[in-house]
């Protein structure tokens, strides 16, 4: 036992906890680390001398070496893993002490543990971390929710560790909400990270196929889109990526991967939300879709020798002008991806009785995570402008930068249906942007056929009321 108490304790040592706890120990913080193979704190240690980091060999020893109230961080996998550390933590710890979940958890997992946890006098947050392997080791995007008096105990080591933008050094890291929050704007961060990748691959392959532009062309354009609007880290990124050659064929590596995408479920779950929340989120569902398409490569290979589609792939129009429409369509779309995740966030404050400020967590993913971009300063000025927007399209910023790209746009989505090039994102975002413009929509139809298979009843544009109409009865007979 060591007679100087750790600030905080971590358990699990995979490349992200271990680049927490390093990230930690640089800005003076003392931790102590356990791993259930308790070999991996061993070469932890070894691979890391002269630091103020305690190894511990059990679960009690790890919280025998904290200071009071104890904090506990769990880096380990989402799901039972979680919650079976809590069990192992439980006897250990008394009231008043924190647990903290930093791994990729499933929200109501959060609101249940958080309950849970307040019922035996302890405390729990869930708190979203965003940035990767690097983010976590030289400042992440963090977004903390849970047990609100938890959040003075554990701010200034967050808040360290954090990434800081700006001239004031302002970390990327605040608390967000109650029970599940934290977790919930994590998955939507994710989700909108989702359809922002899809929406630039989508970019790619119109590059690629319809004007036939080699990788050292994208790379010089992305170079291009980094230094306007579209500044972001997925941007930059994927103008890095070009660049990369495979040493023993000379080929652009990206060309040798094969286009089978995974994914690890935090865009799924988005997508789901939004369905039982009944928030359209087409763009970020479309993205969720094509990886799973993608993964149908050997259907996807025999349909190519047996499905026909255009005679040819190839732009033969003014290359220059496509080429800004499509830098134009990727703006309007982007914007439509990060408005649908702000208007799913809103509607699930207002079912989980969480307190948001969307200002404030555009703010939060300014460094740090994968969707940092130049223009989440703009999301906060709308919602410092108008809190109670509704939707981001209604902003005056982004309400123009659509009309100033739209006819590029739609030029572009028209020029991809006519190329036979998917572009499922891209159209998804326009189909999305003309349905909420729309004052009407074939809705009314739609009502009166179920209201004849299943007498579902419908509302009237001229009266008020509930109304159902025998409406084979009233037919014409054919």
């Amino acid at each position: 036992m060591t007679e100087t108490k750790c600030d905080i304790g971590l358990i699990g040592l995979a490349v992200m906890g271990q680049n927490l706890v390093l990230n930690m120990d640089d800005k003076g913080y003392s931790v102590a680390v356990f791993n259930r193979t308790t070999s991996k704190v061993d070469e932890f240690l070894a691979a890391n001398p002269g630091r103020k980091i305690q190894g511990t060999k059990s679960i009690e020893e790890l919280v025998s070496c904290l200071k009071r109230p104890r904090k506990v961080m769990l880096m380990v996998k989402a799901g039972s893993p979680v919650d079976e550390f809590i069990e192992q933590l439980l006897p250990f710890l008394e009231p008043g002490d924190i647990i903290i979940d930093g791994g990729n958890s499933y929200f109501p997992d959060s609101i249940r543990r958080t309950r849970e946890l307040e019922a035996k006098g302890l405390r729990f947050i869930g708190t979203g971390v965003s940035g990767g392997e690097e983010g976590a080791r030289y400042g992440p995007s963090i977004m903390p929710g849970g047990s609100k008096s938890a959040w003075p105990e554990v701010r200034e080591i967050f808040q360290a560790i954090a990434a800081k933008v700006g001239p004031d050094d302002t970390p990327c890291c605040d608390w967000v909400g109650s029970d599940g929050a934290g977790h919930y704007v994590k998955m939507v961060h994710n989700g909108i990270e989702y359809g922002d990748m899809q929406l630039i691959c989508e970019a790619y392959f119109l590059m690629k196929h319809s004007l036939g532009m080699s990788a050292e062309e994208m790379y010089d354009t992305f170079a291009k889109w980094n230094r306007g609007e579209l500044e972001s880290f997925l941007i930059e990124i994927t103008r890095d990526i070009f660049s990369v050659m495979d040493r023993e064929t000379g080929k652009p590596l990206v060309e040798l991967i094969l286009d089978t995408a995974g994914q690890k479920g935090t865009g799924k779950w988005t997508s789901i939300s939004a369905l039982d929340l009944g928030v359209p989120a087409p763009t970020i569902i479309e993205a969720v879709e094509a990886r799973t398409i993608s993964a149908l490569k050997s259907e996807r290979v025999a349909a190519s020798k047996r499905l026909p589609g255009p005679s040819t792939t190839s732009y033969d129009g003014d290359r220059k002008k496509l080429l800004e429409a499509i830098e134009g369509a990727l703006y309007c779309s982007k914007i439509c991806s990060y408005a649908q995740g702000f208007a799913l966030m809103r509607a699930a404050a207002e079912e989980y009785h969480w307190d948001l400020d969307y200002g404030s967590i555009a703010l939060l993913w300014r460094g740090g995570c994968i969707i940092r971009a130049r223009f989440l300063e703009r999301i906060r000025d709308a919602f410092k402008k108008s809190p109670q927007l509704t939707n981001l399209l209604l902003d005056d910023f982004f309400r123009e930068a659509i009309i100033e790209h739209q006819s590029a746009w739609r030029e572009v989505v028209s020029t991809a249906i006519r190329l036979g090039i998917p572009t499922p994102a891209f159209s998804s975002a326009l189909a999305y942007y003309d349905s909420y413009r729309r004052d009407t929509l074939p809705a009314n139809l739609l009502q009166a056929q179920r209201d004849y298979f299943g007498a579902h009843t419908y509302q009237r544009v001229d009266r008020e009321g509930v109304f159902h109409t025998d409406w084979i009865r009233e037919r014409r007979e054919p």
